[in-house]
């Protein structure tokens, strides 16, 4: 049989080298190398052009914390290994397809892989990144789908009062959205005085937690902290809902409910992104809503999330600056090599 494709491509596919970043113990990571086979049917092979690094959830499975009772709910769709490690996780990868459906080659592309250089995935798992997104920016769409699915739990409406508290990178995205919708109030609260230049950077109103409003109709609270869902449930109004966005990993929390929770008649309803919010469970899948998502970044506003830019090969490093505090991010993107350092580029 006669191989019709160009010869960049054939070559792509044969004996391709893939190195990926896997966290191997305890607040410790490295790149690791593999090879990667020709994509069968149905199946794309992508190379990376950026990665973005979810900071809460990347330094979680960076220091082993993930609990025990729901390693598996917690996997990331493509991930391999298991919690605590060794484990090749992350989620949120831009690259272009390099082999596979014609209709697919040359595409750029969203995908929930982690953080790899080159791997192989089928075509149901990409999402096509629109020609008005940029590359980089695309790496949010994940993030984006988290604040979509949380606004689908919520269900905000015309003239409401809605707090969002904690001023990091998914607290900033569901306040980007929610700027867009016709509310009568609608605050960003950080303890962190800093924020107020990223709030005003996204068109948002900023609070300190002792100066924001009360009386809220809906209070998201991503903060990830047990003082910002105490707040929370003091800053809803009675029988209000609070859209619990943070993951505690194996943290306790401990939380006062004689007082305003059970006094008031609140609610607090977990939003996870791991299936579609009930509200839209039977008219959308995944894949719309991470469609959805992609779309929304053409927007500019969302380059305010991209806070630094570092090269793959020093990712192993920047994980554990970013677990051990020495360097401050929203959402940290990795720039893959041009070339695989092993291929014929001539």
């Amino acid at each position: 049989m006669i191989n019709s494709q160009p010869h960049s491509q054939a070559r792509s596919q044969a004996g391709s080298q893939a190195r990926s970043y896997w966290t191997v113990g305890h607040e410790k990571g490295e790149l690791r190398s593999e090879e990667l086979p020709a994509p069968g049917p149905g199946e794309a092979l992508v190379r990376a052009l950026y990665s973005g690094i979810s900071k809460g959830t990347e330094t979680v499975v960076h220091c082993g914390q993930v609990p025990p009772r729901v390693a598996e709910q917690m996997r990331a769709p493509l991930q391999e290994g298991s919690f605590p490690s060794p484990v090749k996780f992350g989620y949120l990868s831009v690259g272009i397809v390099e082999a596979g459906p014609d209709e697919w080659v040359g595409r750029t592309v969203f995908c929930l892989y982690p953080h790899q250089d080159r791997y192989i995935v089928p075509v149901e798992s990409l999402t096509v990144v629109p020609e008005n997104v940029p590359a980089r920016r695309a790496v949010l769409t994940g993030t984006v789908e988290t604040a979509v699915n949380a606004l689908w739990e919520a269900g905000p409406r015309l003239g409401d009062r809605v707090a969002v508290v904690g001023a990091g990178l998914v607290g900033g995205m569901v306040a980007t959205l929610l700027r867009t919708f016709p509310l009568q109030r609608l605050q960003l609260i950080d303890v962190d005085p800093g924020k107020r230049a990223f709030a005003d950077a996204l068109g948002v109103e900023f609070s300190h937690p002792d100066d924001a409003l009360a009386d809220c109709d809906i209070v998201i609270h991503c903060s990830a902290s047990q003082e910002g869902l105490e707040r929370s449930l003091q800053l809803v109004g009675d029988e209000g809902d609070v859209i619990e966005m943070s993951w505690y990993a194996d943290r306790k929390v401990t939380i006062p409910l004689g007082e305003d929770f059970h006094a008031r008649r609140l609610s607090v309803r977990a939003s996870q992104v791991g299936v579609v919010a009930r509200a839209r469970r039977h008219r959308r899948t995944n894949a719309d809503r991470l469609a959805l998502a992609v779309s929304l970044l053409s927007d500019p506003v969302y380059d305010t999330f991209l806070t630094g830019t570092s090269p793959f090969a020093e990712l192993p490093a920047v994980v554990h600056e970013l677990a051990d505090g020495r360097l401050d991010a929203l959402c940290h993107v990795i720039e893959y090599p041009a070339e695989h350092p092993d291929e014929d580029t001539r």
